[in-house]
């Protein structure tokens, strides 16, 4: 019964003012993978819109919104790119909402005799020969990773060890597959099912690098904003935090 009054809570949300059902696409950043899937999925099923999701670097999405790609909503891992979106004048006025907060780990394999639990101290280890970060040029993750290396005074030791990835799922992949024999990767990663049973994880305290503070905007070009809008609004609810919350997600107290 609790189900069931969710999704008719849900559906009053997403059901009003709509004419017909449409597509909206989303930048997502790669952090999002798994998470996003499900979010798509309960409100397509609650509003009768379908979604598009293009996962990939913040920054590299950013560097496209900013020559015209044809997105409706930028769901970024550093809440910096909208906000210059924003103040470019890029986004529809009132729409930037700060979403999450993510957190990074050190993540190996389950096959591999790396013991995760010595924290950045396992880098140093003779038997790590590949080290997989996002590339911190346009991906928050990487540069997290490499604050945080900086921060255990072991990165100026392994930085010529770095397998960048193209974003952090990516740089996930590189581990999974074997490419890397450890990564820095993000925590929503390593919580999804897909990944959960293949690996095992140290968390990154958070104090030892900059916070990952996410930011998802409206952008100004769509021809979809309404429709945009009540997918951030899904986002809002308490069921859209719960799915966050669940893979990892901080939700900031504040707005």
């Amino acid at each position: 019964m609790k189900q069931l009054l969710c999704w008719l809570s849900l559906a009053v949300i997403f059901y009003t003012d709509i004419v017909c059902a449409e597509e909206i696409t989303i930048a997502a950043a790669a952090d999002l993978n798994f998470a996003m899937k499900e979010l798509v999925s309960e409100y397509a099923h609650a509003s009768g819109n379908q979604v598009k999701v293009t996962l990939g670097s913040s920054g590299n999405f950013f560097a496209q919104i900013q020559h015209g790609a044809p997105f409706d909503l930028y769901f970024s891992a550093d809440i910096a790119y909208p906000k210059k979106l924003e103040e470019a004048g890029l986004t529809v006025p009132g729409s930037l909402y700060r979403y999450a907060i993510g957190r990074i780990v050190l993540w190996t394999r389950q096959d591999t005799r790396l013991d995760v639990t010595q924290g950045m101290d396992v880098l140093r280890q003779p038997a790590v020969n590949t080290i997989a970060i996002a590339n911190p040029k346009h991906a928050p993750y990487g540069r997290a990773a490499i604050a945080a290396m900086e921060h255990f005074r072991v990165y100026d030791e392994v930085k010529n060890r770095l397998v960048l990835g193209e974003n952090i799922a990516q740089a996930a992949q590189f581990v999974e597959s074997g490419a890397a024999d450890i990564g820095v990767i993000a925590l929503s990663l390593a919580l999804a099912p897909a990944m959960s049973t293949k690996g095992r994880y140290w968390e990154i305290p958070a104090d030892t690098h900059p916070p990952l503070e996410q930011g998802a905007t409206i952008l100004k070009s769509s021809k979809r904003q309404e429709s945009a809008k009540q997918f951030l609004e899904f986002v809002k609810t308490r069921h859209g935090q719960a799915t966050l919350k669940r893979y990892g997600f901080e939700i900031p107290e504040s707005r």
